[in-house]
């Protein structure tokens, strides 16, 4: 008897379709299948720095001006040269803290009236600090210019740093930091900084530990918030749809009164020398590893920040990334890798970060260090540094779109001495980076000999694999006993497991 097997037939005739759909879509097996490549992007179209003036009033606050009238909007932000670079010895955390408060009520507004007053306006208020500066930020449309130049003004001349507000802010970072301490990510951010920046102010925690948080008083907050928060300590943007004139003179009669003081800046101990140190955090119950690899690099101002920022984007950013593609692409090891600079006042670093299955810590490690040698070593290929640089230039419209984006541009240019011009010329600048110029800077600035290592996770389970690949010199902190406030960076001071 013949049994018609529906299911069956209807299977085999299905593959047979797909197998020739297949071959005939197969470029190899046909011929005639097109092989063109994708279309082109279409030609840079040119950039338009919207016109500024800069001025700098009688009591040394530096004023931009900046005109932008696609929107009836203006933004404001001011910049203090003071942050967590500048905390007090054992205050670490200081600056972070004093950020979060300015909007947290003055001596005419509490807290709820000035969060009702910018919402009333339709407005956004915003505070805080970062390593080298602390900042307020105001947006508003333009018919209320004048009331949020008072706000800001209110925020950054007269906080109340009301003594409740104080202890809510602080238990609120203190049980944050508590909570990260357990963290594998956060640790390993952390310590890589440690190790770079040695006892510099920018290796410290900038939000601070429990205990520094805790001794912190209102008399340091006034204190800190006296010394820095000066008129010629600062540097505003004014950004929209306004006129030079509205500008300025809303500037002058909100802040032109108050007077300059004197200014002193600490003095910061040097980073150290470039050293390899391997230090690996050991979480008992880890299923896999925080990785991070980095050193010491320039600060913003330096004139070989572009050629260097392409070369890390090149080893690991956007637009171009070999670790990530060794790593990630070719032998599946982790979920992602990439590097990036941090180029401060006072310095710089790269720092390449990525995590990996315990069992393939070590040679996911090898792997990276020897990509930095060999950025280090050989000349970067053309059609590489022309992919980083296409993206460089290609995003690059997207940061000055909006006012608070071309504040951001603008300022970041006169904090960090940089000339007005490099943003209008940025593109052309990027374009004109060669290979030998990202030779050059990597020779100088990539030592894979002298590289700072941290590992976060199962030590137990992956320190022979480390001795495996050529890592035969590290330390072994439990993560309960890190302390990055100490020189053996052990809570005990006892040195560490080797």
């Amino acid at each position: 008897m013949r049994i018609w097997m529906p299911g069956v037939a209807l299977c085999v005739s299905v593959g047979v379709l797909i197998s020739s759909v297949a071959t005939a879509q197969n470029p190899i097996n046909n011929p005639n299948w097109p092989s063109e490549r994708p279309p082109l992007p279409l030609a840079a179209r040119e950039v338009k720095f919207p016109p500024y003036e800069v001025r700098t009033l009688a009591n040394g606050m530096r004023v931009l001006a900046i005109l932008h009238h696609e929107q009836p909007v203006v933004t404001m932000r001011l910049l203090v040269g003071a942050g967590a670079a500048e905390d007090p010895q054992g205050k670490a955390g200081l600056a972070n803290l004093l950020g979060s408060l300015l909007d947290q009520g003055t001596g005419t507004r509490t807290a709820q009236e000035i969060a009702d007053q910018i919402d009333t306006i339709g407005g956004a208020l915003g505070t805080g600090s970062g390593s080298d500066l602390s900042f307020a930020n105001v947006v508003v449309m333009k018919d209320s210019f004048g009331t949020g130049m008072e706000l800001l003004a209110d925020v950054i001349r007269n906080p109340k740093f009301d003594a409740e507000e104080i202890d809510r802010q602080k238990q609120q970072a203190i049980s944050s930091l508590q909570v990260s301490a357990t963290d594998p990510d956060f640790v390993a951010s952390s310590l890589i900084d440690r190790l770079i920046y040695g006892f510099h102010p920018y290796g410290l925690p900038g939000n601070g530990t429990p205990e520094t948080l805790a001794g912190i008083t209102r008399d340091d907050l006034l204190a800190f918030h006296k010394r820095y928060f000066v008129p010629n300590n600062m540097i505003l943007a004014v950004v929209g749809d306004t006129t030079t004139d509205e500008a300025f003179g809303m500037v002058e009669k909100v802040f032109g009164g108050w007077p300059r003081a004197e200014l002193s800046m600490p003095k910061t101990v040097e980073p150290p020398a470039a050293t390899r140190r391997v230090v690996v955090v050991d979480k008992p119950d880890a299923v896999q590893t925080e990785i991070r690899i980095g050193q010491l690099a320039i600060p913003r101002n330096h004139p070989d920040y572009l050629a260097w920022d392409l070369a890390v984007k090149i080893l690991g950013g956007e637009g171009a990334n070999r670790l990530h593609r060794v790593l990630r692409s070719q032998r599946g090891l982790t979920y992602g890798a990439s590097a990036e600079t941090q180029a401060m006042k006072q310095a710089g670093d790269y720092v390449a970060e990525t995590d990996t299955r315990t069992e393939t810590t070590g040679e996911v490690l090898r792997i990276a260090v020897d990509e930095f040698s060999r950025i280090q070593r050989n000349r970067v290929y053309e059609p590489e540094l022309r992919d980083a640089q296409a993206f460089l230039a290609g995003t690059f419209p997207l940061t000055i779109e909006t006012p608070n984006e071309i504040a951001t541009q603008v300022l970041n240019a006169v904090f960090y001495n940089l000339p007005l011009s490099d943003i209008s010329t940025f593109r052309e600048r990027v374009q004109s980076v060669t290979p030998d110029d990202v030779q050059r800077v990597s020779q100088a600035y990539i030592r894979p000999d002298r590289l700072s290592i941290v590992l976060v996770g199962n030590a137990r389970a992956f320190v022979q694999q480390l001795r495996a690949v050529g890592f035969t010199d590290f330390e072994v902190i439990p993560i309960e006993n890190l302390d990055l406030m100490s020189g053996a960076l052990q809570r005990d001071g006892r040195a560490s497991v080797r």
